[in-house]
């Protein structure tokens, strides 16, 4: 959310910013809406000066004629009162679904361009593999090892779903477990997230009202968070920190569910889209200062760049365009990784800044000595699985139909390579 004075002030860089995204929105019905509710909050606060003024003639009042006429003025004042005060809650109503409507300006360097198709390939790294034997897709090697099993996990859960065993979960173990050291050590606090989380801070973070179909909602209005940013953005709302404490660098894991609407017909089968996965998320709240944003963002991909350089898996980074890119966000990278039995790269990681868009809604604040500002956002996969783990196995499969393990995992596996069970 923006600060309505930035948005009277700056009309034509918000429709501007609503062009570049894609994002039909009516600035001026926000203006002439905010007119009204800065008129009716006048004439209720008059209303309540009033009644406060009648209610001290009636208290200090000795006069028994008097008192009566002012209790009788009292009830005229309360019906004045409570029919402007219906007035301004339907007003405010209306006015705060459209401040939430209102997109965050892109970044400069953010491309301009109508959806997916147009993100910029900025880098890639590493050796793409070449087999000298039939190419297995991640469904038939982790089949074949017993690592996988689709069938059952359709029958418990339906479509899209699976369950690991053997080393399909002992391979997500060491995941987790490499992630929690290998971020931990670039200064993260751990978390374990809780998944279901109050409807208020999906508005927070963006996530509703855009992506409602994609969310998995209880009977108790309550929702499961597809990412452990939403809880771990939730955690300090309301709240006022000190600079001293800034930055706050959280690693935090957790399920996460999503519905995957709108992807009927996509990766069907296999571990590459399915509706509950892991996620280790990395999060910073710090100064509200664009150059210390851009720092922690680029700092945050860094990570996770250095994170699958060190498992050894090619990959590509994209800078996410105008047209891709959330009304939230001021800039995204996307971070893919190649899938050899589909000769593509597929995203497993996103890395995003925000400026104060997210924490004006969750009135997260920090005092710098002077005055109290709005804290700076900033979010990033850590590591999700099972998707990475269809990219281990087929970058790193073998001729003999085994897996190797890579290097920096074997001390989490206890092994160097996965074959099937009895091989063992």
């Amino acid at each position: 959310m923006l600060d309505i004075k930035f948005i009277r002030e700056n009309k034509d860089l918000i429709k501007e910013a609503g062009r570049k995204k894609k994002i039909d929105f009516n600035i001026d019905e926000l203006i002439t809406v905010d007119d009204e509710r800065k008129e009716l909050q006048r004439a209720f606060d008059e209303k309540r000066a009033e009644q406060n003024r009648t209610s001290g003639l009636i208290t200090s009042t000795q006069d028994e004629s008097e008192k009566i006429r002012y209790v009788e003025e009292m009830k005229v004042v309360k019906v004045n009162m409570q029919e402007a005060e219906e007035k301004l809650k339907s007003t405010m109503q209306k006015w705060h679904s459209l401040m939430l409507q209102v997109p965050n300006i892109p970044d400069f360097s953010v491309p301009e361009g109508k959806g997916e198709e147009d993100n910029v390939e900025e880098k890639t790294w590493g050796e793409k593999p070449e087999f000298a034997f039939p190419l297995k897709d991640h469904i038939e090697l982790m089949n074949s090892l017993e690592m996988v099993d689709f069938e059952r996990g359709t029958k418990i859960h339906g479509f899209r779903g699976y369950l690991l065993k053997n080393d399909g979960a002992n391979i997500s173990w060491a995941l987790w477990n490499y992630a929690r050291d290998f971020f931990g050590k670039r200064g993260f606090m751990h978390f374990v997230a809780p998944t279901i989380v109050r409807k208020e801070f999906f508005y927070g973070t963006g996530h509703l009202p855009n992506d409602a179909e994609d969310i998995y909602k209880t009977q108790d209005d309550d929702y499961l968070s597809g990412t452990a940013e939403i809880p771990m953005m939730a955690y300090h709302s309301e709240e006022t920190l000190r600079k001293e404490e800034l930055p706050k660098k959280y690693l935090a894991f957790s399920p996460c569910y999503r519905r995957e609407a709108g992807s009927h017909g996509k990766d069907t089968k296999g571990l590459i889209r399915v509706h509950e996965f892991y996620k280790l998320e990395q999060l910073v709240l710090c100064e509200a200062d664009h150059t210390m944003s851009a720092k922690f963002f680029e700092e945050l991909n860094k990570n996770f760049e250095d994170f699958l350089e060190s498992l050894e898996l090619p990959y590509r980074r994209l800078l996410t365009c105008t047209g891709d890119l959330s009304a939230s966000k001021v800039k995204q990278f996307d971070t893919e990784v190649w899938i050899p039995s589909q000769n593509a790269y597929r995203e497993v990681s996103s890395v995003s800044y925000f400026h104060d868009f997210q924490t004006r809604r969750f009135n997260i604040k920090y005092d710098d000595g002077e005055k109290k500002r709005y804290v700076h956002s900033l979010n990033s996969t850590a590591v999700a699985t099972p998707r990475i783990i269809a990219s281990i196995v087929e970058n790193y499969q073998r001729e003999d139909g085994s897996v190797a393990v890579p290097e920096v995992l074997v001390p989490f596996m206890g092994k160097e390579a996965i074959g099937k069970p009895s091989m063992q």
